[in-house]
């Protein structure tokens, strides 16, 4: 579970948008850019060419 303090200030890196913290599956997801994040051992993987898309 990710920390309340680290999710306001987590971003997309590609448009700078707002990120949906699915924590059930423990994944970032922007959804203007339809990007989906992996959180590794609490630790947001935030690299684009490592993202999936939806």
């Amino acid at each position: 579970m990710l920390d309340q303090q680290l999710l306001d200030i987590l971003a997309c890196p590609k448009c700078k948008g707002e990120l949906e913290y699915k924590q059930d599956e423990d994944q970032l997801i922007c959804n203007k850019c339809r990007l989906i994040y992996r959180i590794e051992d609490d630790i947001p993987v935030m690299l684009i060419e490592e993202a999936q898309k939806f």
